[in-house]
């Protein structure tokens, strides 16, 4: 009886180990669909394949299912812009950009929710524990499921005031906050086992200045993040975050619309992409995707901010695509595969997506193809 109960535990422990590690780039779903998700578009998606989960940024709320399309848990009550995500394997941990401010943006997600901010611009990272994502309806604030960081580079650049030509106007870099977000190596060595965190600016589209044509992204270790991260308090915003970053790098692509909204690294190639919504000034091709070379250590140029030239670090450029989607979530999964999100609002005036799985091509006018 003992030996039929022992046989028994070991089968369940290696049918549980087998079904923990069956998700591989290959053989996760070819598209997957979250069905309506309320008033507000899908900003991000993180894909834990060790686990069988899929995680959905929609602005107002962190989602969790799992591959059968089961929603498993959520995390609500967010009355800011929670954008792009990154997850990290190694600590079951989830990582998104989240904005509190009060242009065009914040005031329409206070209006849509019914609630009114402080009118502060505060920035930080939140840091999702997966594990404690357990069923619906989580409140932000409740238990330790958030943290988050605060990050006063960016607060510094978006309430700063500076001259362009004969005029003074807000952000510097026409910093309209934060959003895309990737944890990778350090620029020039992909192969390095230590991961970074990399949050890149929204940057404001605006056709009428010339020092918004780069992106800016800062690289930060976040190594003691857990323990420096503070329970969010919406009410009364905290501080508590690095000064600076441990780099701010600049990329030349041509002003875009809010900046990069989806930003990854992916081991295969070893770079960093991109995906933005397109710019309008006439100057540019105006790409929809951009891939930032990863193997290429930084250089340092000057760029021209406050009517002064500034020495800065900068990163290469490999290309950049008119490739419509990415921008609402763009997640490499490992031999070349991405999942891409197609947002679409629904006849109700819902949100939802439908993530497929994209093959890397980089050829020519084409990014990317459908995996089959």
């Amino acid at each position: 009886m003992k030996r039929l109960f022992l046989l028994s535990v070991l089968f369940i422990l290696s049918f549980s180990f087998s079904n923990a590690q069956k998700y591989t780039a290959a053989n996760l779903p070819d598209s997957f669909s979250t069905g309506k998700q309320g008033a507000f578009h899908v900003q991000g998606i993180a894909v834990d394949k060790a686990n069988g989960f899929i995680y959905f940024s929609f602005t107002d709320k962190l989602i969790k299912m799992d591959m059968s399309g089961k929603l498993v848990g959520s995390v609500t009550g967010l009355v800011g812009h929670l954008g792009d995500l990154a997850f990290d394997a190694e600590t079951n941990t989830i990582y998104g950009s989240l904005e509190y401010k009060n242009d065009a943006i914040g005031k329409g997600i206070s209006k849509r929710l019914g609630v009114q901010n402080t009118g502060e611009a505060n920035f930080y990272i939140a840091i999702f524990d997966a594990a404690r994502i357990v069923r619906p309806d989580m409140h932000a604030a409740e238990g330790d499921v958030l943290k988050t960081v605060y990050l006063k580079e960016v607060a510094d650049d978006y309430n700063a005031r500076v001259n362009e030509g004969d005029q003074t106007v807000q952000h510097r870099f026409g910093c309209s906050g934060i959003d895309g977000v990737a944890l990778g190596p350090s620029f020039g060595n992909s192969k390095e086992p230590k991961k970074y965190l990399y949050v890149a600016y929204g940057i404001y589209g605006d056709t009428t200045r010339s020092d918004n044509d780069h992106q800016v992204i800062l690289k930060y270790d976040i190594a003691n993040w857990k323990t420096i991260g503070q329970k969010l308090a919406q009410e009364n915003p905290h501080h508590a975050g690095p000064g600076k970053p441990v780099d701010k790098y600049f990329v030349k692509t041509g002003n875009t619309s809010y900046g990069v909204q989806n930003l990854a690294f992916d081991p295969y190639t070893g770079n960093f992409f991109a995906a933005v919504y397109k710019g309008s000034k006439s100057q540019f091709p105006n790409y929809g995707l951009f891939v930032i070379d990863g193997h290429k250590k930084p250089g340092n140029t000057t760029i021209t901010s406050d009517n002064k030239k500034v020495k800065v670090k900068s990163l290469s450029l490999l290309n950049g695509w008119h490739f419509k989607w990415g921008a609402t979530g763009l997640c490499p999964l490992g031999d070349g595969l991405f999942y891409i999100s197609h947002n679409k609002k629904t006849s109700d005036g819902q949100q939802e997506t439908t993530i497929y799985k994209y093959k890397w091509v980089g050829e020519g006018d084409q990014a990317f193809i459908l995996a089959k």
